[in-house]
């Protein structure tokens, strides 16, 4: 004889040389093994484990049959199952076998023929999906998305978190960056109407308008738009003598941007700006272009040194014409050059009965003769 005891949240199986007999719940039994009784005891929570029994058979017991709930899931379906209102698993198995004792299940079934999951699923499950089962498609601030099923575009997405089921349609998507993007055209070297070989770097900024025409028409807009401009940029070089280059590189860059304007509808984009950032010379050329700044520059310094000369002694001219006009301002100067000698004479000696203003002058007039 062999004792069994089944506790509370567990069924056992009653079987007889390999043949299912009932349902036990809990409580202690006792059977012989000897006449091939066996028990096999599993827990009744989850799913179902039948231990090798066919479902049919067990399903003719009134007890089991009365204690487990079955979930069919259609193929174009997959089920959400919840346990005791709150959200479990999901499943996608055609039939499945839970225990409906311990454990209240409800199941959604959710039809994923329609490739965006917000048609079908509320938002707040759509997080709780496992990761294979759907495609994430995430648009940032300044892009644009074109989504495509099986290859055939749909429609545009703005901004924003996009789900879309793995199943039945293929789901694809090409972003594209709406912001203005800049791009480098460096070290163009390119030889000017008076063969000097310069070296230019320019840049441009554009954005993209229609990305719906653009994935029709254009491959590659960026290396188009950079081929474009560098072929205008060589075309006015090559006509231009490297001083109009170098006095016309605002001029340059305005006439790049007209150029280039003339294509951005065609290119399915808006140039915003060119602009010229060097414009790299030759080091011979280089070498001539800064000795002829100097001598710029030395002339420049002749000229103000030979204005200032001019303005000091008309200024002294003036002065004396005024001195001479005006016996008063000539003793004011006297005065002046007096007191700048007494800063610098520590003692002075008198002789005679001139006065002291008379003999200063007299020192002052004999030093300057004398030097």
């Amino acid at each position: 004889m062999t004792n069994y005891i089944i506790k509370e949240q567990e069924c056992g199986y009653l079987c007889r040389n390999g043949k299912f007999l009932r349902l036990l719940t809990a409580g202690k039994y006792t059977y012989p093994r000897v006449f091939g009784y066996t028990v096999e005891i599993i827990p009744m929570t989850g799913e179902v484990k039948t231990c090798g029994i066919p479902e049919e058979i067990l399903m003719q017991d009134n007890n089991f049959a009365s204690r487990v709930v079955k979930v069919v899931i259609p193929d174009e379906c997959i089920a959400i199952r919840f346990v005791n209102k709150a959200y479990r698993e999901v499943l996608t198995r055609a039939e499945t076998l839970f225990w409906n004792v311990y454990e209240k299940n409800e199941f959604r079934l959710v039809d994923i023929t329609q490739p965006c999951m917000e048609d079908t699923l509320p938002r707040i499950y759509m997080d709780l999906m496992p990761v294979k089962y759907y495609k994430k498609i995430t648009i940032k601030d300044g892009e644009a998305g074109l989504l495509y099923y099986d290859m055939h575009f749909e429609k545009r997405l703005s901004t924003g978190t996009y789900y879309f089921w793995n199943y039945g349609r293929e789901v694809t998507c090409k972003i594209f960056n709406m912001k203005i993007q800049q791009m480098d055209i460096s070290g163009q070297e390119i030889l000017t109407a008076d063969k000097v070989g310069v070296r230019l770097n320019v840049v441009l900024n554009y954005a993209v308008t229609s990305p719906e025409k653009l994935v029709e028409r254009v491959e590659g807009v960026a290396s188009l738009l950079y081929t474009c401009a560098q072929l205008i940029l060589r075309e006015y070089v090559g006509r231009c003598r490297l001083d109009e280059l170098l006095a016309g590189k605002e001029e340059l860059s305005g006439i790049i941007l007209e150029k280039m304007k003339e294509k951005q509808e065609e290119y399915c984009v808006k140039v915003t700006n060119v602009g010229i950032k060097d414009i790299i010379l030759p080091g011979e050329i280089r070498d001539i272009m800064n000795t002829v700044l100097v001598a710029e520059k030395k002339a420049q310094a002749n000229v103000i040194m030979r204005r200032e000369e001019v303005a000091s002694t008309r200024s002294l001219l003036n002065t004396a014409k005024l001195m001479e006009e005006n016996k008063t301002l000539m003793r004011l100067k006297e005065m002046e050059y007096l007191e700048k000698i007494c800063d610098k004479v520590g003692s002075i000696t008198l002789n005679g009965g001139k006065s002291v203003l008379e003999q200063l002058s007299e020192l002052t007039l004999g030093k300057e003769v004398s030097g």
